[in-house]
């Protein structure tokens, strides 16, 4: 099942999406995914981040590719950062370029939305807590990251307005141990992997995030970037692509 949110004229719905028609639901997919009877049509939509204003626990040096190119030290345990909700853009929106930036990076990640609570969540209980899955693009201005790592802290380089595009849809019942993802520049493949190379799975970034936080609905967990990440600039447009899922595209615009 993809599931999208969309906006039609001035307001906004959940629905799911099968071939060109939007199948409105009647409240938010966190509560039930309940059809209203109502039908839009995919052409008439703009598809809009399937999650408003989430919570976004993002990880660290997480495919074993991308820590031999980065020449980083295996983690022993994941990896966790957050970024702040307002990075949050939907299909199509631009990824703006700050003025402070010197070298902005487009990173291809499998995304999970929780979409049941939950806190000291095993392993195998993981499934049944999350909704589905969509594509991220964790955006990264590369010289600020690296001087607040140095320090011991990660925000700023990653928490621009803009630098976590998600969507286009939630798929359900996607198997996460082994999909193919990547991303596209200008239409030139970038990075091409799978998430069969994860140091830590999906079921695994569940479970141990959850022994800290209470997980709630809604919360994203974007799982990390496969190798060949790289730069970015001003007219540059960025796919980035999930098996199951579909192709995220962002235009790239200077502030």
């Amino acid at each position: 099942m993809l599931i999208a949110r969309y906006r039609i004229g001035t307001a906004i719905h959940y629905g799911v999406l099968e071939d060109d028609r939007l199948h409105r639901l009647a409240g938010s997919p966190f509560a039930a995914v309940e059809r209203a009877g109502i039908t839009d049509s995919l052409a008439d939509a703009a598809l809009l981040a399937p999650v408003e204003a989430p919570r976004i626990f993002g990880v660290g040096l997480n495919y074993v590719a991308h820590i031999e190119e980065s020449g980083a030290k295996t983690p022993v345990r994941p990896l966790f950062f957050m970024k702040p909700s307002t990075t949050v853009v939907g299909p199509g929106a631009p990824i703006v370029y700050p003025r402070e930036a010197r070298n902005v990076h487009f990173e291809a990640e499998l995304a999970v939305v929780i979409g049941r609570s939950g806190r000291r969540i095993a392993p195998e209980a993981a499934p049944d807590h999350v909704l589905g899955y969509t594509c991220a693009n964790d955006v990264s201005e590369r010289v600020i990251q690296k001087e607040e790592m140095d320090q011991g802290a990660l925000l700023v380089g990653k928490g621009f307005d803009s630098f976590c595009p998600l969507g286009p849809v939630i798929a359900t019942g996607l198997d996460p141990r082994s999909l193919r993802l990547g991303a596209r520049v200008n239409g030139i493949e970038r990075q091409s992997s799978s998430t069969a190379d994860l140091l830590f799975g999906v079921a695994e970034l569940v479970s141990y995030l959850s022994s800290a936080i209470t997980l709630q609905p809604g919360d994203v967990i974007i799982t990390g970037t496969p190798s060949g990440v790289g730069p970015v600039t001003p007219g540059d447009s960025v796919d980035i692509w999930v098996e199951g899922v579909g192709t995220l595209t962002n235009p790239v615009v200077a502030e």
